[in-house]
């Protein structure tokens, strides 16, 4: 059989199997002896009236199933099944919280991953709650869409957050049979982007294969969708048409589905478009201008009508600028916001933003509310930077009281920008990561949009960044908040855990996403702060709850040190902790001075 299981392990560590349970009581031991956090309020909704817990009883082995490498299958089937789920090892007790229909799910996915253990599973059509697609693979295409130790199906599941795997057809066994059977389960989008990418793999490997199996295809999930207009359409291209399509390395492809908010894959020389309907013939427009681009200038009429673009007059010096060597920087937006842009130009037209003849030229971006500002702020930043005052001048302060999506400004002293930029942006990147909000400096502004709330976070997290400059910054209270993890650093390990000039804690803001800073509270105590919406998870990566590991790490690696004392720093030592990270080895004027400290402290002795 073949087990797609996100890191399922060879082995499972006792440490690994003692999971959730074993790692609470840790923590509890570690506040007592290292540092204690308290995560802020969450403010979460009222439950569903259907809300509830099941448990199920589990082996040993089928324990480090569920639980996978690093926990990785337990997230994993509850980011699908959208349900909590606990594994009490010591016990060998499965919790599942959620409502009816997801504790379901959650407990059908949990049985199917233990059933890979004995052998394929027996997927029948009582499986399906509104949740599962099968799609019939040839057997001489199994291996290549499994990918070695099934990484390319891993890959898929973690695009498109779904649980995928091998399982009998009509209970037959063996490599006799022509095809296998694929189960992908998850919602109707998210099963509909990973059968499409099975697909385009077959396809490569069994040319022809879509040709038989395409009506079933097509029409599969017709009329589903919030708003009962999900569907398909396809196009077809010729050999030259498809290259260009597809863009390099898939960048075109990725584009168009990003910006019109439709699937879009390429099966063959087929291309479908999955969506709800209005998503469907935005993908279809996009791909037809991307073409006519090929015939010369496009112009959209009556742009002005429609919802989904942001039209910015560049002024026609900058063109060349904002453009990039070989549309490298358009690109460059493109791809971070996912949008589509390109310039307007249509014959005849003179004037004011109607070719390159007049003082400007109009630059469509096309994509969703949010993408289509971000890029928008992006090339007026570039366009600021090349001619100063163009989107600047006499502009004010603005703070706006709408809840929804909406810009607002705040002006920056000299001193400040600099500050609040970092070093090739990053401290600007920082802040809108963690804040989750759109953040542009054009010239002396800085430009924040997002929802009220999201506008409102990131203001005073500009505030308490350039507050620090002036030295220790108070943060009263952050018990309300639901995006602040509060951790208490013991004295001797401060030092340790900032590092020199903040050094570790800024690796640990880039790995995770985060703001942090040390901050006095109302009674004048320093304490650790982080700040980001994402609040993570136990195992994965970014948001508060990956850099409080990371920080306990470091504050038990330090109190660990200091336990042991001096004399227990033997050469090796010392070399394991020159080790530790990035920052550390390349701050100069750390290291070589704590070398120099220990030898010192071994002459004397």
């Amino acid at each position: 059989f073949r087990s797609i299981l996100l890191g399922r392990p060879d082995h499972v560590p006792a440490a690994v199997i003692m999971g959730d349970r074993s790692r609470s009581r840790s923590r509890k031991k570690d506040s007592r002896s290292r540092s204690r956090s308290r995560r802020s309020r969450s403010h979460s909704n009222k439950k569903p009236e259907d809300y509830g817990v099941d448990t199920m009883k589990i082996t040993d082995d089928d324990a480090a199933f569920v639980l996978g490498k690093g926990g990785k299958t337990k997230e994993k089937i509850s980011r699908v099944s959208k349900a909590e789920i606990e594994l009490f090892e010591r016990d060998l007790v499965l919790e599942i919280r959620g409502t009816k229909l997801q504790r379901k799910r959650a407990k059908k996915y949990c049985e199917g991953v233990m059933a890979q253990r004995t052998g394929p599973v027996n997927v029948t059509e009582d499986y399906d709650d509104d949740d599962l697609t099968m799609l019939l693979v040839p057997q001489e295409a199994v291996g290549f869409v499994t990918g070695r130790a099934g990484n390319f199906l891993r890959t898929i599941e973690e695009e498109w957050n779904t649980l995928m795997f091998f399982c009998e057809v009509d209970g037959s066994r063996g490599r006799n049979k022509e095809y296998e059977k694929l189960a992908i389960f998850g919602d109707v989008r998210a099963r509909r982007g990973a059968e499409l990418k099975v697909l385009s793999a077959v396809e490569t490997k069994v040319p022809g294969y879509f040709a038989k199996i395409r009506d079933e295809v097509v029409s599969r999930d017709k009329g589903k969708g919030e708003d009962g207009t999900w569907g398909t359409d396809t196009m077809t291209f010729q050999d030259d048409e498809l290259s260009y399509a597809l863009g390099k390395q898939g960048g075109t492809r990725k584009k168009l589905e990003r910006s019109s908010g439709a699937i879009v894959q390429y099966v063959g020389q087929v291309a479908l478009f999955s969506a709800e309907k209005p998503a469907r013939r935005r993908a279809k427009e996009y791909m037809k201008w991307l073409f006519d681009q090929l015939e010369g200038p496009v112009y959209v009429d009556g742009w002005e009508d429609r919802d989904d673009i942001t039209v910015v007059d560049v002024p026609s010096d900058c063109i060349g600028y904002v453009t990039g060597n070989r549309r490298a920087a358009l690109g460059g937006m493109e791809e971070e916001w996912g949008t589509l842009m390109f310039f307007m130009n249509k014959d005849g037209r003179d004037g004011k933003g109607k070719g390159r003849g007049g003082g400007s030229e109009q630059l469509a971006i096309f994509g969703s509310q949010r993408a289509r500002r971000g890029a928008e702020l992006k090339v007026m930043s570039a366009v600021e930077t090349k001619a100063p005052g163009t989107f600047t001048r006499g502009v004010r302060e603005k703070y706006s009281d709408e809840k929804g999506f909406a810009t607002d400004r705040m002006i920056f002293r000299d001193d400040e920008l600099s500050y609040a930029l970092g070093k090739e942006g990053s401290t600007r990147k920082k802040l809108a990561l963690a804040a989750n909000v759109i953040l542009e400096y054009v010239g002396h502004v800085a430009f924040m949009g997002g929802t009220l709330k999201e506008r409102r976070r990131v203001k005073q997290f500009i505030d308490w960044l350039l507050a620090q400059r002036r030295g220790s910054v108070t943060v009263s209270d952050v018990s309300d908040r639901d995006d602040c993890t509060e951790m208490h650093i013991p004295d001797s390990c401060k030092g340790w855990v900032t590092g020199n000039r903040g050094s570790e804690l800024r690796r640990v803001e880039q790995e995770t996403g985060t703001f942090i800073f040390m901050a006095l509270d109302r009674h004048g105590e320093e304490r650790l702060l982080i700040f980001s919406d994402n609040a993570g998870t136990k195992t994965s990566n970014g948001g508060r709850m990956h850099a409080e590991r990371l920080i306990n790490e470091m504050v038990q690696e330090k109190l660990r040190d200091s336990s042991r004392g001096r004399d227990s720093r033997s050469p090796s030592r010392r070399r394991d902790s020159r080790r530790r990270s990035t920052s550390r080895r390349r701050s100069p004027r750390r290291s070589p001075s704590r070398r120099r400290d220990s030898r010192s402290r071994s002459r004397r002795r």
